[in-house]
């Protein structure tokens, strides 16, 4: 009895043993499928003791769904043949990323993985496969009970291109991708710059009705900076960090990202020095610290780029910051050009320590600009974020033109920063406004005791760079409030003064910024008077209004009234002004098309 008792647990033992062996090999044939199916070209195939499983993937399933212990340890050992077979491919360079080329190739090893998550699915929105984070309009705050606003600039374009490819493509962008700093900050306002670097920038201020609501106003807030030519740029160390995953290979994602990045390199020369670094299934140096001027070997590497395999875009971004800081140029310009559709698939999944190795990188003086590919899987949420977090900006390129805008004619503010951790704080005066309202800038809010404590990080101003913040007030002699008096909130102003200096201020604008080689701020201020208001309002400020109009009506149009798509066109048709370049223009076919797909 007892050996037949044994003699079935052997048996069983054996059974499953075998299932075991049978499943991982059948497992691990699905797991990298995809990738054998780009591999011919590797040079040396992964060799090991796998068998290939001699059953169909039905009967697979018909044996994991009866035994499930079994299949979980068989996916188990199948996974760790996988993590085997990637390191090994990690070793070299993949030909599906690299085409006939003499490649540097210098490997490191894959970061330590996280499972837990910063972000949580709560704070960000898939519109099909594509990942925004979370953005509801800021609130309406009453003065008397929240006096200061305060938040760090931003001049990340991104959000208002990705509007343009989404209605030229017949569709309304998801409100979450919308960004009303993004719209406005698009543009180019007539804001006269500093003299010199020693004030790196000047402070505009504008108030004016509001066009969607007359019983209430706009101020307007612009910060331009001090402006460098092409030819007194510093001389720069750039990388550019390349995703030549298999998504990567659309019209409109890698071959854009070849064109776009070889109009940047012709604005280089001697002084400065281009590298290459690609990750698909593994990272490497395809193009080892080059000068600008030798642009034919730069094309030429660009060129022979081709698309394939799964995305490990964290072993990319360490080599790539290996790569600057062993280039480091004292002094001129050190940056890391990421260009992807933000598909980090494979490697580093949390984005928390993601996060935390750029932050660290910022330390050392070498800045992260990401620029965004493609449709279908794009992550605006990652590749806004980290540009943020690694001191650079965010642009999205849906075409050649967005290229040249952002790479040829912006390359000064897009290179060479000029003030870095800029905050703004404004403080309303209760005398004069009752409520405000901070339009965008959800993203860059900061508490207000961040505004003094320079530790706290903020956004980088580049050489011209624009910045222009919006705020809907109501006036305090106004009988259309949104928010009724508290009614046993003490009015603590009656009985002063009518006659005290800042009765006639509506606000106190200040301004904190570090000189680049500085880690200690400085500051700017600037009084909003009553006074010293225009009778009308500039064109630059209808149209500012036009487009934070637009941007609205796309979220929602929770504040903007009976304000509607033929109002925006007609304001900004009114105020369009000198628009060398056509966006202007652009702008108001891309409202009325909105206007025809609602």
């Amino acid at each position: 009895m007892m050996n037949n008792l044994q003699q079935s647990s052997q048996a069983t033992h054996s059974m499953k043993k075998y299932r075991l062996t049978v499943l991982s090999g059948a497992i691990l044939c699905t797991l990298t499928a995809c990738n054998q199916t780009n591999m011919g070209n590797v040079k040396e195939n992964v060799k090991g003791n796998e068998k290939t499983a001699p059953i169909e993937f039905l009967e697979l399933e018909k044996i994991a769904i009866e035994d499930a212990a079994v299949y979980q340890a068989a996916k188990s050992h199948a996974d760790q043949l996988m993590h085997k077979q990637s390191r090994l491919q990690s070793m070299q360079l993949s030909d599906m990323a690299i085409v006939d080329s003499t490649v540097l190739s210098k490997m490191i090893e894959p970061p330590i993985t996280n499972p837990e998550v910063t972000i949580t699915q709560s704070t960000i929105t898939q519109d099909n496969n594509e990942h925004y984070l979370s953005s509801l309009s800021n609130p309406v705050k009453q003065v008397k009970s929240e006096p200061l606003s305060t938040f760090s600039i931003d001049v990340d374009s991104g959000s208002y291109s990705n509007m343009r490819r989404f209605i030229n493509h017949g569709q309304l962008p998801h409100t979450d991708a919308v960004r009303e700093e993004a719209f406005i900050n698009y543009f180019n306002y007539h804001y006269s710059a500093p003299a010199d670097t020693d004030s790196p920038f000047k402070v505009h201020t504008e108030v004016a009705n509001a066009p969607w609501n007359h019983q209430r106003q706009l101020l307007k807030i612009g910060i331009k900076g001090f402006e460098i030519a092409k030819a007194d740029l510093k001389s720069a160390n750039l990388v550019f960090l390349l995703d030549v995953s298999g998504s990567m290979n659309a019209a409109d994602k890698l071959p854009l990202l070849k064109t776009s990045l070889s109009m940047l390199t012709k604005q280089l020369d001697e002084n400065d020095s281009v590298a290459i670094v690609v990750y698909a299934g593994a990272a490497g140096v395809v193009l080892p610290a080059t000068a600008g001027s030798d642009q034919q070997t730069i094309t030429n590497a660009l060129n022979k780029l081709a698309a394939g395999g799964s995305t490990n875009g964290a072993q990319g971004i360490e080599l790539a910051y290996q790569i600057a800081q062993k280039n480091y140029k004292e002094g001129g310009v050190n940056r890391v050009i990421l260009a992807t559709d933000g598909d980090f698939n494979v490697g580093t999944q949390s984005i928390d320590k993601l996060k935390e190795m750029i932050a660290k990188k910022r330390e050392s003086g070498i800045a992260l600009t990401t620029l965004g590919f493609g449709q279908g899987n794009y992550n605006d949420a990652l590749m806004e974020q980290l540009a943020q977090i690694g001191n650079g900006q965010h642009a999205y390129i849906d075409n050649i033109n967005e290229a040249r805008k952002i790479l040829v004619d912006e390359i000064s503010s897009t290179m060479q920063i000029i003030a870095k951790d800029v905050k703004i704080q404004v403080e309303f005066n209760p005398q004069q406004v009752a409520e405000y309202r901070l339009i965008g800038y959800q993203n860059r809010l900061l508490a207000r005791e961040d505004f003094n404590n320079d530790k706290v990080d903020a956004a980088e101003l580049g050489a011209g760079h624009r910045v222009t913040a919006l705020y809907e007030i109501t006036l305090s002699n106004t009988h259309h409030k949104y928010i009724d008096a508290s009614r046993y909130q003490t009015d603590s102003l009656k009985g002063q003064s009518q006659n005290q200096p800042n009765n006639q201020e509506l606000a106190f604008v200040k301004v904190r910024y570090k000189q680049p080689n500085s880690e200690v701020s400085q500051l700017i201020t600037q009084a909003v008077m009553l006074e010293d208001q225009p009778t009308s309002a500039s064109d630059d400020f209808k149209f500012a209004s036009a487009v934070a109009g637009f941007a609205q009506l796309l979220k929602g149009a929770k504040y903007t009234g009976q304000w509607q798509y033929q109002d925006v066109i007609k304001l900004a048709l009114e105020s369009k002004g000198e628009d060398l370049f056509g966006y202007r223009a652009e702008f108001i076919q891309l409202v009325r098309t909105a206007e025809a797909l609602q």
